[in-house]
């Protein structure tokens, strides 16, 4: 594995880790498991999220 490839891996990573690629999964499944339906724009998909988010908030704080 050449260092680009390790550098793109990691930064892939992050942004999975920080919540940045949740649409791009949400894509990913929607062709995989739900091919031919419609998908949610990334405006609507992100306000979806927080709703979701917001109506269910974590107890504690992590």
């Amino acid at each position: 594995m050449s260092a680009g490839d390790r550098l793109r891996t990691a930064w892939r990573l992050i942004r999975e880790f920080s919540g940045e690629r949740a649409y791009e999964i949400y894509l990913e499944h929607q062709r995989r498991e739900h091919p031919g339906e419609p998908v949610l724009t990334e405006r609507e998909f992100w306000r979806r999220h927080i709703d979701a988010r917001d109506s269910a908030p974590r107890v504690g704080c992590c």
